[in-house]
């Protein structure tokens, strides 16, 4: 397998926005070389001039700091209905949103790019659950191509927590990347988060790593607990009772059949006065525990 670390930045969202931090924080203190860059930072609803003005702000700030934007998501402000909204204004608006999205990422250097696949509305869910679900399917699809355009190697959209969220199983989260994929430009890929196994039936995350690991370009990479998402750092405290264990995950993603993967951290850490000071050490620990099995 070709495997190498990177970090999603969601950590940096209110916290360490300036391109030039954050860049410096993942080149000096984590030592990695790759970065999942999200909307939280750049939204694509900003002025043309601005968004302009960062993208060029952060190319700088990766090309002295060695660090590659290999991949564009969404992230904690944008988890919405986006794509499955149940107003069609909304939806169309939505598709120009994520068209801005991937152009902010092929600028940056992206080759995949993606979110969460949609999120239904309770009365959504009760009573237009085909048709939206069928509205989310097409809207990829017209991405897909839109990707092609701009260079992408794919698209990519993450299983998510309860059903309206959707792709709560493994069985359901396939069916969604090969509907997408009957008539796409570049094709549909999952983002595979080890912390989501949410289906009460499928709560152990390595079948859905030996199942879904090959399809995955993008995984990210979060310290947990059975039936929950904790986003919490790998650390010598958190690993301790940690479900997710790194040589246990090395060999279930073997057994998927994986080639070649990029293992993002996706570690968060809340506001508050007990953890607001450890964000880096434990990023920092973070690295240090996966690197016992992803050198580069």
């Amino acid at each position: 397998m070709k495997l190498k670390l990177g970090t999603n930045l969601g950590f940096a969202i209110n916290k360490y926005i300036e391109p030039e931090v954050w860049a410096k924080i993942v080149d000096e203190d984590l030592g990695l070389r790759s970065v999942q860059f999200v909307a939280c930072l750049l939204n694509p609803f900003l002025p043309d001039d601005y968004v302009k003005s960062q993208i060029k702000r952060i190319k700088e700030a990766t090309k002295k700091h060695n660090i590659s934007v290999d991949s564009i998501f969404t992230s904690a402000f944008t988890r919405v209905n986006h794509l499955m909204n149940p107003d069609i204004e909304a939806r169309e608006i939505w598709i120009k949103w994520f068209e801005r999205l991937l152009w902010i990422g092929a600028e940056l250097g992206a080759k995949t790019g993606g979110s969460h696949f949609g999120i239904l509305t309770f009365n959504s869910f009760d009573n237009d659950y085909d048709f939206l679900v069928e509205e989310g399917v097409k809207n990829w699809q017209k991405l897909s191509f839109y990707a092609k355009e701009l260079g992408y190697d794919s698209l990519i959209f993450e299983p998510m927590s309860v059903p309206r969220e959707m792709a709560i199983t493994v069985g359901e989260s396939l069916d969604l990347m090969n509907r997408v994929n009957a008539h796409c430009g570049v094709p549909m890929k999952i983002c595979l988060d080890v912390g989501h196994a949410p289906h009460p039936d499928e709560r152990d995350p390595y079948p859905w790593i030996e199942q879904l690991g090959a399809v995955s370009p993008i995984i990210h990479l979060q310290q947990t607990v059975l039936h929950k998402s904790n986003h919490a750092p790998f650390t010598k405290e958190h690993n301790e009772g940690g479900l997710i264990q790194g040589e246990k995950f090395m060999e279930a993603l073997k057994k998927s059949g994986c080639e070649e993967s990029i293992l993002m951290f996706e570690i968060g850490h809340r506001e508050h006065w007990d953890t607001e000071f450890k964000i880096i050490p434990e990023l920092k620990e973070s690295v240090e525990y996966w690197r016992q099995w992803v050198k580069d």
